[in-house]
């Protein structure tokens, strides 16, 4: 999610960057949660806003981390002066903050220089080369969206630090799966045959890892109209050319893609900029096929700015993750975004619930978990 952004040179150092839970107090070592409380701030264990927005979990060996784009007051945090910041929690409700994952350059000449673009990085494990891997939307600086490119980190670590690799705009060269011929004619408006040559645009994305151990970069592309879900390589750091439009024309982003029973299932927005919007869903049998739209699945109202399913409670989704030691539990991450004070953005989890041929996420202020998963990968 994104709006027209005034880029402004500021000096902002970390210390700043890190608020305490009231403007006015220290921060302190707050009580442990036991539940979930949603839209209010969320404290880590120094008793600072959580600062991971547009965010995704992974869990590793016993252990949840959560990595999202960290912001410093202002609108100025609405681009990137820190970088990719972790968290790490063994019960999803109490978060140790693990550092800068992945920092931003100080080398201007660099793609993740300061003040670029940084949005929504996930990680996800490669079992075979035993690297952790995030990527991550990048703008370049002082180019407002128009970069449009996809980048790439590797660590040993989950919590890093991260090298960074490249960004490129994916599938150069190739036409997708699905391709009509139609689509390979040029056109004003043929945004898909304009990039063949370059590679596509990809503004938001996510990551999904398949249980076969393949994964998968979905983004927005085409100037926002069309999703784009791409096979990554066995390595995960690059592409292999295979990948599908999903919605063509229909201007989805923030995608979240989960697996349950057997299918696949996607959680995404409208564009319209930071303001919320009405969530979407859709469901496949395969990553690559047919992808089926299924409407809003959002349920009840947000009491903190009765907001409901027409705005996602004010929200906007980000990402779904599994419980660990819980198959049928799956979590969807929202972010209320605050682009007049960036780091103030808010937190929404919420449990999914399914039906065979659909699903809905109810709103809930606060909820716990049906007991304690600790397993492990």
């Amino acid at each position: 999610m994104k709006s027209e952004i005034i880029v402004i040179s500021l000096t902002a150092t970390l210390a700043g960057s890190l608020t305490p839970l009231s403007a006015s107090e220290p921060a302190t070592q707050p009580a442990l949660r036991t539940q979930f409380i949603n839209h209010e701030r969320w404290p880590d264990n120094n008793g600072v806003h959580i600062n991971a927005h547009g965010g995704g979990v992974l869990f590793h060996d016993g252990t949840y981390y959560w990595f999202g784009e960290h912001k410093i007051a202002g609108e100025a945090g609405n681009i990137a002066h820190v970088g990719v910041r972790c968290f790490s929690s063994t019960d999803l409700y109490n978060w140790t903050d693990a550092g800068v994952a992945l920092p931003v350059s100080e080398d201007p000449t660099s793609d993740i220089a300061k003040e670029c673009i940084i949005e929504r990085p996930k990680v996800i494990y490669n079992q075979q080369t035993k690297k952790f891997v995030m990527w991550f939307h990048l703008e370049l600086k002082g180019q407002g969206y128009s970069a449009a490119r996809t980048a790439v980190a590797v660590a040993d670590q989950p919590t890093g630090p991260f090298k960074y690799l490249h960004s490129l705009r994916p599938n150069a060269g190739a036409w997708p799966l699905n391709v009509t011929e139609a689509d390979q004619q040029p056109g004003p408006k043929n945004f898909l045959q304009r990039d063949f040559a370059g590679g596509q645009m990809a503004r938001d994305m996510t990551l999904f890892l398949d249980d076969d151990g393949k994964a998968y970069h979905i983004a927005s592309s085409e100037e926002n109209e069309t999703l784009h879900i791409s096979e990554l390589s066995e390595d995960y750091l690059s592409f292999t050319g295979r990948y599908i439009r999903v919605f063509p024309g229909k201007s989805h982003e923030a995608p979240a893609i989960c697996k349950h029973n057997g299918r696949y299932w996607m959680l995404s927005s409208g564009c319209s900029g930071w303001a919320p919007n009405a969530a979407r869903s859709a469901v496949a049998d395969s990553m690559l096929g047919s992808w089926t739209e299924l409407g809003n699945p959002c349920v009840g109202t947000n009491p903190h700015n009765n907001l409901g399913p027409d705005k996602t409670f004010g929200g906007q989704s980000t990402h779904i993750f599994q419980v660990a030691g819980q198959s049928k539990l799956l979590i969807a991450m929202f972010d209320i975004w605050s682009p007049e004070d960036a780091i103030d953005g808010r937190h929404i989890w919420l449990p999914i619930t399914f039906t065979e041929d659909a699903f809905k996420i109810e709103w809930a202020s606060e909820w716990k978990l049906p007991g304690t998963p600790q397993t492990s990968e």
